[in-house]
């Protein structure tokens, strides 16, 4: 992990201002009823990667949650290129807070609060994991799960017991349905090499987009469907894709062991492009 000596500056109030000297009022909904949204992209070499397609994110999820954001694409952009210009962490991660607003009877919508910060993140590796991880199912629906929301309290509160029974990261599905990981979307590889990945019921993930873009560029078969957990167990590959991580392969689920094909596996040619589209 990066550590970071210097002061970091952060965009609060509707200024730029040192982090240690930002906060949320206590009236804030994000304080009081952790009513908020945000989003999250990586920096690479002092670049917003993808920043276009994460601010059209954030906005689908405010206008959803019925939260105005003063400021416009245009303007989030110069503010995270000035945070960029004065933290100047080449390597990082940019989160964008929507909170709430202050709220008198602690209840009802305000004018939102717009919070920045910009937070050193180890580059990812150039070469897709041959270790992958353990996946344990649970059962569970995010409501309105096409929000990216401030609300990760079942993923916080799962930790304990995911790591208790062997766990690396959480598969949360309903009415045998798959949907998604806390942080993460799921992909997998059907025996015939079709990539599937849910349609419902998730976060849409912008590394999401990007796969079925490369996917379809490059001629691989790829289906958004609904997918049970007993189909997603006996896949061919699985894997879970994110901002941070790119891909990272799934070597088991619950009880079921995947093999991982390494350099030659589906995902590796997938994590390929998904490199290039960051070059």
């Amino acid at each position: 992990m990066l550590i970071i000596l210097k002061p970091l500056y952060c965009f609060a109030q509707n200024q730029i201002s040192l982090l240690e000297n930002a906060g949320v009022p206590v009236g804030d909904l994000l304080v009081q009823r952790g009513y908020g949204i945000f989003d999250y992209l990586r920096v690479a070499n002092n670049k917003p990667l993808f920043i276009e397609a994460h601010l059209d994110r954030l906005f689908n999820s405010a206008k959803i949650m019925r939260l105005n954001i003063a400021q416009s694409k245009d303007d989030l952009k110069k503010i995270v290129a000035e945070l960029i210009e004065k933290n100047n962490i080449p390597f990082s991660g940019i989160r964008l807070i929507i909170a709430g607003g202050n709220a008198p009877d602690g209840y009802t919508i305000s004018v939102p609060h717009l919070i920045i910060i910009q937070q050193p993140l180890d580059a990812p590796p150039t070469q897709i994991s041959t270790k992958g991880i353990q996946l344990v199912s649970y059962f569970y629906q995010r409501q309105l799960a096409e929000v990216k929301t401030t609300d990760y309290l079942m993923a916080i509160h799962l930790q304990a017991w995911m790591k208790s029974v062997g766990g690396d990261d959480i598969l949360y599905y309903n009415n045998d349905s798959v949907s998604e990981c806390p942080r993460s979307n799921i992909f997998m590889v059907s025996q015939d090499n079709t990539i599937i990945t849910p349609a419902n019921n998730m976060l849409k993930g912008i590394t999401r987009k990007n796969i079925i873009a490369v996917a379809e560029a490059n001629g691989l078969k790829l289906e958004q469907r609904d997918i049970s957990l007993n189909e997603m167990k006996k896949a061919k590959e699985v894997f879970i894709s994110s901002s941070t991580k790119r891909i990272i392969p799934v070597s088991g689920l619950d009880e079921q062991k995947f093999s991982l094909e390494g350099t030659k596996s589906i995902s590796a040619q997938i994590f390929n492009h998904l490199l290039a589209l960051e070059s």
